[in-house]
């Protein structure tokens, strides 16, 4: 389709948080229909205490660490207020999850910060989505860490605000969108423990480590934090959507580092008159506190996908509580262990070049290092243990509860043309003048 009847049904797709499809036969046209439902099945999991911000420091809600449900529009801040000591690290993570492939432009943001007093700001931190193919779920994460000598003006007891910022540009998804927070606490090293020096360097963890091979074993990720599957050291095997992100966690304690590779797999494509279609595949790594790891240079989160073959790879550097007073990105939020988080993402566009509903991914994972007993300086080794899959997590050379997401369809098709809507109103309408049929979705 072409013209402008093509430009109606982008406009009906954009109005609906949805995306524009061709479908020039009926097999196409149940391909989209499948993945659009499959997608609405398997959205975000949230899970947390329902909390409202407020648009200004007074009157905020005061939260105790644990996780809370919000939802935040456009442009919108929200505040809520914590009490701190004056020697715990904070740590304050914000995950929205809008539909899967609504309106996003490369520079949509999410901001997190940490205010103390009147005009005082003890940091903040911002993500962005990279790209324009459509909404993923996006995470933004700050710590409030007591420095070293205990004499920065955020060093001190008293009232704080955890700010949360939605940063949006003209023609992205107005609609409000499900905000999920985790703030924690970690208690400062007793009185005479000395802890390991830092690690900031990913040496044999990096781009050029070694990782697993063999056959792989077959693994279904989770919707987000709360429900990803935990995998350990090996090969794994799953298969993803378009606009899709799949999640999965990794046991990691100190002195030991997660380091992965994702393959994207060889696929059939669909005929596109030899012109040339791109999308994306994408990686994050997250710290048990869930903040967001640059690579710290070492890594591209990103690959192009075009049906054939392609991989990227990504790690952290050894986990180390002295970490929390280096300055990179990559190194100061790895400071306590945990499960790391790995969330894997295919662009909504690869919807227009994989012939499959699903594309197959592969996963090749390695925990270095054996695992230490403590934080302290020359910690013993601690003893060995296997996560949910039998695999020894502590290898000296390995390499929730809540509702559904999103819910609800929404389809369109007119003559050689779909149009996909994830959760809002839905509009059928067939060949020669069929009658429509409307229903409303839930959300």
């Amino acid at each position: 389709m072409k013209g402008a009847a093509r430009g109606q049904l982008e406009c009906i797709a954009a109005a609906g948080n949805g995306r524009y499809y061709d479908a020039p036969d009926a097999d196409s046209l149940a391909r989209q229909l499948q993945r659009a439902s499959q997608l609405s099945v398997d959205g975000y999991r949230f899970r947390g205490e329902r909390v409202t911000g407020t648009a200004a420091g007074a009157g905020a809600p005061v939260l105790a660490p644990g996780q809370y449900l919000d939802t935040i529009g456009p442009g919108e801040k929200r505040y809520y207020a914590v009490d701190l000591d004056a020697a715990s690290t904070a740590d304050f993570s914000a995950t929205v999850a809008p539909q899967p492939g609504a309106a996003v432009d490369t520079f949509d943001a999410m901001r997190t910060s940490i205010a103390y007093g009147t005009d005082s700001s003890c940091g903040s931190e911002t993500a962005n989505f990279s790209q324009k193919e459509g909404a993923t779920p996006l995470t933004s994460a700050i710590a409030r860490i007591p420095s070293a000598r205990g004499t920065s003006r955020c060093d001190r007891e008293g009232r704080y605000w955890l700010v949360v910022e939605r940063e949006t540009k003209k023609g992205s998804d107005a609609a409000r969108w499900p905000l999920e927070l985790v703030y924690g606490v970690e208690e400062p090293l007793k009185k005479g423990v000395t802890p390991a020096q830092s690690q900031p360097e990913y040496g044999k963890g990096g781009e050029d480590a070694v990782l697993p091979s063999g056959d792989p074993r077959d693994v279904r990720g989770g919707t987000g934090f709360n429900d990803a599957e935990e995998i350990g050291r090996g090969v794994w095997r799953d298969r993803i959507l378009p606009a899709q992100t799949l999640w999965y966690k990794v046991p990691a304690g100190w002195g030991q580092q997660v380091r992965y590779e994702v393959e994207f797999a060889n696929e059939p494509t669909v005929e596109r008159g030899g012109s040339a279609t791109y999308s994306y595949g994408a990686t994050r790594l997250f710290t048990p506190a869930r903040f967001p790891l640059t690579g710290g240079g070492e890594f591209n989160p990103t690959t192009l996908y075009s049906g054939r073959p392609a991989a990227i790879g990504m790690g952290g550097v050894p986990v180390a509580w002295t970490n929390r007073y280096e300055n990179g990105a990559q190194v100061r939020p790895v400071h306590a262990g945990g499960d790391f988080y790995i969330s894997v993402t295919l662009g909504a566009r690869a919807a227009d070049i994989a012939w499959n509903p699903r594309v197959g991914v592969v996963l090749r994972v390695s925990v270095l290092g054996d695992e230490l007993a403590g934080p302290q300086h020359n910690a013993p080794v601690a003893a060995k243990k296997a996560d949910k899959k039998g695999n020894p997590i502590s290898a000296g050379d390995s390499g929730g509860t809540g509702g559904a997401g999103w819910t609800g369809i929404a389809a369109a098709a007119g003559a050689g043309a779909v149009v996909v809507v994830i959760a809002g109103l839905v509009f059928v309408r067939g060949h020669r003048g069929r009658a429509a049929q409307t229903t409303r979705g839930s959300a």
